[in-house]
Formats: C-alpha cells, sequence, structure tokens
C-alpha cells in the first residue's frame, strides 16, 4: 500500500513537471489531435521549402543540363547563383525553357548536383 502510494505520488509530480516544462517552453500544451494537425501544417510547409525559386537560362535537353540563376539551395547549403546542373531525368526538361520562372528540387549525386523535380511558376 505504501509503495503505491508512493509511486502515484512520483508519477504526479512527474506528469506535473513535464506539463510545466512544455508550457513554459512551448505555449499551452496541445491535445493529441492538435498535435496530429499541426504535424500535417508542417508536411506541406517542409515539401515547397525543398523547392528553390530559379530563372532558367538555359536547356540542353542533348546533355541532360540545365543552367539556372537560382537562390539559395539549403539542403546543400548553397549559395543562390548561376550553374550549370545535370537532370535526373531528361523529360522534366521538356516543359521548361529560357527566361521560365521555376521551382526546383536539387541533391548531391556522387560528385554532380543533379536537378531531380522541376515545377513551372505561373
Amino acid at each position: 500500500m505504501k509503495n503505491t502510494k508512493t509511486a502515484l505520488i512520483l508519477a504526479s509530480l512527474l506528469t506535473a513537471s513535464a506539463s510545466l516544462y512544455a508550457a513554459s517552453h512551448a505555449g499551452a500544451p496541445l491535445a493529441k489531435s492538435e498535435v496530429a494537425d499541426e504535424a500535417k501544417k508542417d508536411m506541406p510547409a517542409k515539401a515547397s521549402a525543398d523547392m528553390v525559386d530559379a530563372e532558367v537560362r538555359k536547356v540542353d535537353k542533348e546533355n541532360k543540363k540545365i543552367t539556372l540563376k537560382h537562390g539559395a539551395i539549403k539542403n546543400l547549403d548553397m549559395p543562390g547563383m548561376t550553374m550549370v546542373f545535370q537532370v535526373k531525368d531528361a523529360a522534366i526538361l521538356d516543359n521548361v525553357k529560357a527566361g521560365d520562372k521555376i521551382k526546383f528540387k536539387a541533391e548531391q549525386a556522387g560528385n554532380a548536383i543533379v536537378v531531380t523535380d522541376i515545377q513551372t511558376v505561373k
């Protein structure tokens, strides 16, 4: 009986201190459904955050290359500049031409940086 009371008191204290910590560091604690809603909101933001704004300067379908004047590529820790990229699939070059405003994703593939996705901006 004494061990049970002690365990309950300790559990209550731990729960209370965790709640106070969460409230003081992140605002009021969220219910489970609110946590799930917050996670869903962040997913599209993360996906769009991976996309980088750019302007197409040149398209070279034959060599699977594209020249872009781009903003910072955060996932590669690269500042904005104009450079030539390889593309993963030449088909993604079919819908772009010099002068187009786009959003793109790039990743490191061996010694090259490869564009893996392009979306035109309207």
